[in-house]
């Protein structure tokens, strides 16, 4: 026993520090599953937490506030990070934003509010915020589809995502009554963990791709019938990161996997038109459309960013003289999302959420079209005071991508196109990968979407509504600007909302279509 005494105090100091490091790394590697960078970042990745820790202080004094950082800043940032982790989210000392800078929003709040009653749906599930619509009704689609969730998970591709990624985010709309997107990638083994799919395609086509690289509606139909977990399908026009752009899937990055998902060749470079080959004019679109949906049986929606209106209105003409048409529209904004696009299109192509959501939404209502669509937001719209003003706009459910990201652990690192995501997510490296405890992400996205809905309706009932569909645009107040201080969103962008057919939440809650799986 004395030896190994003398023996440990003639270790050089220096020999203490390297063991005690690699006990740490070791530690980090195989014993801890919580912190994802950590473990693919072992020693170092302490640096970034403990710099995160004092990072308020750090951007007080040197840098920037806390609501500088973009696209989404710490307070966003902090906000879905503490809410995936049930943790304290709240603000202390009154709001640091300046509240009468251009845009801000105003939720006008009831002189009394909406008082929950007994045995009411909300007090036994204080999560429970279905869509107020179903996907389908209107066209009597033989499966018609209401989202048990209002937030809901948007399209992002297996390949663009790691498997872990989307293994996560499949098992957190399970546990959250969501659906969740594929994206154009197609039907991938981690969509297929038990939560609802909505499968989009756009011009590769994958997963329903023929040989020749065309849309192959027999595949389509083999695919759904396969896979009852798809509940409606998305076209793909475009997206707000590039709308108009196609792309390049080069081979080196087409593993056997990936190309048995998406049906093309392994290792050989796979072109993605900016425009598709399944239809050339809004005639063809419209007919593939209820093609599709004849052939599934499942609703059919289309998505896109907004630009020009011309080719809108002439869908929006079609859809009022033939009685038939899309059942839901995502619109995305052109703020850009998960894909990745040259500064060109990113930064100028395509309107942001609000001005095209505006302009989109009063052609189809004109035209007395708006009941039997469902509008899908995509635009960063998942904190409860902007998803209030989309409701109040004419949104019936909003999807988030950044957002639902963010909520299984990525820190906004903005490399996403590098294949070297350090969080795990946007990458197909197994080693970074391999940082994601599946179960523990899929909580915290389910913790999320739960947090979100519960907050939201707080907001909603605090304006004295029992559903975000009540909402109406003389309901929110922007800052325009200087000489025209404030003014609520009819004013703003000419135009109210149509009421939505709502009864009560109880009425929502015993619906047959929710096949009360995610009654509480």
């Amino acid at each position: 026993m004395e030896s190994i005494v003398n023996f440990l105090g003639n270790v050089p100091w220096w020999l203490w520090i390297i063991a005690i490091l690699v006990l740490v790394a070791i530690r980090d590697i195989f014993f801890q599953r919580s912190h994802t960078i950590t473990h693919n970042f072992p020693i170092v990745g302490h640096l970034r937490y403990w710099l995160e820790s004092i990072g308020p202080e750090m951007r007080q004094y040197f840098v920037a506030n806390n609501r500088e950082e973009l696209p989404f800043n710490r307070i966003e940032r902090s906000w879905i990070y503490a809410s995936a982790k049930r943790e304290n989210n709240y603000e202390g000392f009154g709001t640091d934003r300046d509240i009468y800078a251009h845009k801000h929003i105003f939720i006008k709040n009831a002189m009394i509010g909406y008082q929950i009653p007994k045995n009411h749906p909300n007090q036994e599930n204080p999560y429970f915020l279905p869509c107020a619509k179903v996907i389908g009704a209107y066209n009597k689609r033989k499966k018609p589809y209401r989202p048990a969730s209002v937030i809901n998970i948007s399209a992002m591709s297996f390949g663009s995502l790691s498997a872990a990624a989307v293994k996560a985010m499949n098992k957190g709309v399970l546990n959250s009554g969501a659906y969740h997107n594929t994206g154009e990638g197609g039907l991938s083994p981690y969509h297929k963990q038990g939560g609802d799919v909505i499968f989009h395609f756009g011009t590769g086509y994958f997963g329903v791709r023929s040989k020749e690289g065309n849309l192959s509606l027999d595949k389509m139909k083999v695919l759904v019938d396969e896979n009852p977990c798809i509940k409606a399908i998305e076209v793909k026009l475009s997206q707000g990161a590039k709308p108009g752009k196609g792309g390049v899937l080069p081979g080196a990055k087409i593993t056997k996997e990936i190309a048995e998902i998406r049906g093309v060749e392994v290792g050989k470079d796979v072109l993605s038109p900016s425009t598709h080959k399944a239809f050339s004019n809004i005639q063809e679109l419209h007919e593939l459309v209820e093609k599709i949906a004849n052939q599934t049986g499942l609703p059919v929606g289309i998505k896109g960013a907004i630009g020009k209106l011309d080719q809108w209105i002439e869908l929006a003409d079609l859809m009022k003289k033939t009685g038939k048409g899309p059942d839901f529209i995502t619109v995305d904004g052109g703020e850009g999302g998960t894909g990745a696009a040259p500064p060109s299109f990113a930064d100028h192509v395509s309107l942001p959420w609000v001005y095209g959501f505006a302009s989109l939404y009063k052609i189809f209502q004109d035209r007395d079209l708006t009941d039997r669509i469902v509008f899908i937001g995509s635009g960063k719209l998942g904190f409860p005071a902007k998803a209030a003003m989309a409701f109040a706009m004419g949104v019936d459910c909003i999807n988030v991508a950044r957002e639902a990201m963010m909520s299984i652990g990525c820190i906004q690192a903005q490399v996403c196109h590098t294949n070297k995501c350090p969080a795990g997510i946007a990458t197909q490296s197994k080693w970074l990968q391999n940082g994601i405890d599946v179960t523990l992400k899929s909580e915290r996205l389910a913790q999320y979407f739960k947090t979100f809905s519960k907050e939201f309706l707080e907001v909603t009932h605090a304006a004295g509504y029992e559903h975000p569909s009540q909402f109406t645009m003389s309901d929110i107040h922007v800052n325009v600007d200087d000489d025209y201080l404030s003014s609520d969103l009819k004013t703003v962008y000419g135009y109210e909302k149509t009421n939505v057919a709502f009864n009560s939440m109880q009425e929502l809650y015993d619906c047959t279509y929710l096949g009360g799986k995610f009654k509480a």
